[in-house]
Order: C-alpha cells, then sequence, then structure tokens
C-alpha cells in the first residue's frame, strides 16, 4: 500500500505540473499573438514579440503552436480574436489592485475575475476607480549583471527613468512608456539577460501589510494569475519588516 501511495502522490503532483506547463503555454501562446498584432511578425523589429518568443522557446512551446500564435496575430491564419481588457478593484484592507487580461471572451473573463475577488475578500470596481493609484511604466528585470555601471549606461542612454538593484546581480529598471520598446531593444542588443518586460502599473503610494495580512493578499492574487485568460496583476501593497 506504501508503494501505491507514493506512486498515486507523484501521479498528481505530475498532474498538477502538467496542468501549470499547459496554463503557462497557453498565456505565452496568446502573447505572442497580441505581440504579433501589435508590432507586425518580425521578431527583430518587435522587442515586445522577441521576448515572447524567447520565453516560448525557454518553456518548449512547439514551433507549429508558435507560428499559428503569429500567423492569428497578422491576419494571416483566421481564428480566435485576442484582446487586452483591465480590471480594477479593492482587496483585502483596501489594497487597490488591477489586472490585465488576454481573453477571446470578456463575459466569461469578467465573471471568473469577479468572482475570484468575492472569494478571497475583495470586490471589483469600475474602469477608473483604482488606476489614478498607479502610474503606467515600463519595468523591465535583468539576471546575472556583473556590470552596475555599464547596464545603467545602456539603460540611461536609451531613455530609463530608473535603475535598481532587486538582489545581487538582478537589476530592476523602470521606463517611460513610449520608450519602453527603445530600451529593451537595447538591453537585448547589449546582450544582457532580461528575465521580464512589460508596461506594468507602479503605486504611487504603497500601503504596508503586516505578514498575516499579506497572505491573505497573495492568495487572491494567485488565484487572480491563476486564471488562463489572466497575464499580469498589480497591487499597491508592501510587507512590514
Amino acid at each position: 500500500m506504501a508503494g501505491h501511495s507514493k506512486w498515486a502522490n507523484i501521479r498528481h503532483r505530475k498532474g498538477r505540473q502538467d496542468v501549470l506547463r499547459g496554463k503557462l503555454n497557453t498565456k505565452l501562446i496568446r502573447e505572442i499573438t497580441v505581440a504579433a498584432k501589435e508590432g507586425g511578425a518580425d521578431a527583430s523589429a518587435n522587442p515586445r514579440l522577441r521576448l515572447a518568443l524567447e520565453k516560448a522557446n525557454k518553456a518548449n512551446v512547439t514551433k507549429d503552436s508558435i507560428k499559428r500564435a503569429i500567423d492569428k496575430g497578422t491576419g494571416v491564419l483566421v481564428g480566435e480574436a485576442f484582446q487586452e481588457v483591465v480590471y480594477e478593484g479593492y482587496g483585502p484592507f483596501g489594497v487597490a489592485i488591477m489586472v490585465f487580461c488576454l481573453t477571446d471572451n470578456k463575459n466569461r473573463t469578467v465573471a471568473e475575475v469577479r468572482h475570484t475577488f468575492s472569494k478571497y475578500g475583495g470586490n471589483l470596481g469600475t474602469s477608473g476607480s483604482v488606476d489614478y493609484l498607479f502610474a503606467r511604466k515600463g519595468a523591465i528585470q535583468c539576471r546575472n549583471v556583473r556590470d552596475e555601471d555599464a547596464l545603467m549606461t545602456v539603460a540611461i542612454e536609451a531613455g530609463c527613468e530608473d535603475v535598481q538593484e532587486i538582489e545581487p546581480g538582478v537589476f530592476g529598471i523602470h521606463t517611460p512608456p513610449e520608450v519602453f520598446n527603445t530600451v529593451l531593444s537595447a538591453l537585448q542588443k547589449a546582450s544582457y539577460d532580461v528575465d521580464s518586460a512589460e508596461l506594468s502599473w507602479i503605486a504611487h503610494n504603497d500601503i504596508l501589510l503586516d505578514a498575516e495580512q499579506a497572505e491573505k493578499l497573495l492568495a487572491l492574487q494567485d488565484a487572480l494569475e491563476d486564471l488562463d485568460d489572466c497575464q499580469a496583476v498589480f497591487a499597491n501593497a508592501d510587507v512590514q519588516s
């Protein structure tokens, strides 16, 4: 029985990993489609597509799936029409939350987002209810940085606003939205290890939470990010040390 139980646990764990991998691949494929739709199929001239392709290759997304996603985005292949939508609301303890989704069915997505907010002690708000608490900026993260000064030179010359060390060798770079692609291209051309890059929403001021409060907020964020259509979640919260 012990051996059977161990095998059952392994199968369950593998099943969960397969589900997570499937969700990741779905999100990566949708990101490729939207990136191609907005900036064209030429990855050399489309930094958002280039980064999406890098992530897809690392996740072992098949070449056929990638090609179909690009063709769908550029209109070569007729299929689902994905659009980017933004939802705003409040989580536990009055934390403002913005949720970014890619969806082919807004009615389904808003129902799932509303249910998740409610289940974890939050409330879905109306458009404009919290976005004034945030500033839209490009957010780029680079890993394995050995020379901070060289990184800053490349980023600043390309037009970034701020470069901060997050942890040893890992740096976060904020840019105005209009030069996001320019800064990202400059970093990629300089062969920096770009771990993530997105147009993000940075809070003007954060609400301080203790560890117990943060756990409840993170439960909501995790549940939102686990939705198939959800691409990113931003909250104006920080954990007290």
